[in-house]
């Protein structure tokens, strides 16, 4: 399957980052409400690895995708992708509490945007080797300040250094995780992938979630059906950053990602009782992302090359 044009690519990555916005609000929530924050992630990826187990018996291209995958030769650490998913999601759990929401968000986005400059330098993606160019870095720097802009108001929590980088490694492993994700579908197909994904995430989350004793605690499950559709928008999250690699590399969906996630958490602080209302540093922000994503996809320009002048002659005229 030919990747998406860019621009359709990315609109679908802004999507997904809407879902990612919604996905946070109710793992969270089904967290609180079970008696662990872990239990909501376990959760996530649980309904994650029921729609794939659904997948491989309705999509015949899963499948398909899957024996292609067997046959493709792909170095082992290319579906290994899953882990850095898996690493932001423990590592946001108990990190959040201590920086703050807006502490972990710009630190994330931070290592994400350096990681996806990096990987895309590296050619780890299915879009190619990516040069390092000043648009792109411009596109990166650009992001950051936005996502800082739209945090402005959120209170602070302990700005403990140690913390500030593991959430930077997260957003490291978040770009490294769309890349390789990215590499096995392009060798498969993009339901292949997505199986991939959450078959490598979902097993360090439930290690992390018996180590913590999350399960000893006696989890106590709310009856609300909506606080279990995180796994459903999870798989549509992979979905979107697998076709936005392909087309476009992991800078610039990693960028659109934010822009939707920002957007995503506009309308539910307007739309759910208790919600912040609009805020103008989010709505900035958001606008400031889509600016970056379009920075960052500015081509490098080609050097001009100058015609040399014609020498003289020793009597004076020119040769051509």
């Amino acid at each position: 399957m030919r990747p998406l044009p860019a621009p359709a690519a990315l609109s679908l990555v802004v999507l997904g980052g809407v879902a990612s916005a919604a996905q946070g609000v109710v793992n969270s929530e089904l967290g609180q409400r079970a008696g662990d924050p872990v239990l909501g992630a376990v959760v996530n990826n649980l309904g994650g690895c029921l729609l794939v187990l659904v997948g491989l018996v309705a999509l015949p291209s899963m499948r398909a995708g899957l024996a292609t995958l067997r046959r493709a030769g792909l170095p082992w650490w290319s579906y290994l992708g899953g882990l850095g998913g898996a690493a932001i999601v423990v590592i946001g759990t108990y990190v959040v509490p201590v920086l703050g929401v807006a502490v972990f968000t710009i630190a994330q986005v931070t290592g994400g945007s350096l990681g996806g400059l990096a990987v895309d330098r590296a050619g780890l993606s299915p879009a190619g080797r990516l040069s390092l160019t000043a648009p792109r870095v411009a596109g990166g720097l650009l992001g950051i300040a936005a996502v800082a802009l739209a945090q402005l108001g959120r209170p602070v929590g302990d700005l403990a250094v140690g913390l500030v980088l593991l959430a930077v490694a997260g957003g490291l492993a978040v770009a490294l995780q769309a890349a390789l994700n990215g590499r096995v579908s392009a060798a498969g197909t993009t339901s292949a992938g997505i199986a991939v994904n959450f078959a490598v995430s979902t097993p360090p989350i439930f290690a992390v979630a018996a180590l913590v004793g999350a399960f000893a605690v006696g989890p106590r499950w709310p009856g609300q059906w909506w606080l279990y559709v995180g796994g459903v928008l999870g798989v549509g999250i992979v979905l979107a950053l697998l076709v936005g690699v392909r087309a476009a590399g992991v800078l610039r969906t990693g960028l659109a990602l934010v822009a939707g996630q920002l957007g995503g958490a506009l309308v539910l602080d307007l739309a759910l009782p208790g919600g912040a209302g609009a805020r103008w540093p989010v709505l900035a922000g958001a606008g400031l992302t889509a600016v970056a994503v379009l920075v960052a996809g500015v081509p490098r320009r080609a050097p001009v090359r100058v015609a040399a002048e014609p020498a003289p002659e020793p009597g004076g005229r020119l040769v051509a």
